[in-house]
């Protein structure tokens, strides 16, 4: 999924993001690059960010 849009869904995966280094969100790259790639850009294990964005995500749907 577009980073972008796991934004919108998911409000609470931008602090993970911005913690991480990735200050891409608003670029406009993030309509098309995926979290596995920008994560991968940027030096980040992408199974322990993935890991976090999920929580992130589980927690911006739980607040639903």
């Amino acid at each position: 999924m577009p980073i972008g849009d796991v934004v919108q869904k998911y409000p609470e995966t931008a602090e993970v993001m911005f913690r991480h280094g990735m200050h891409c969100i608003g670029c406009h790259v993030a309509a098309f690059e995926t979290v596995e790639q920008g994560a991968a850009a940027h030096g980040i294990d992408v199974d322990k960010f993935m890991e976090e964005l999920n929580k992130a995500a589980k927690e911006s749907k739980d607040k639903e």
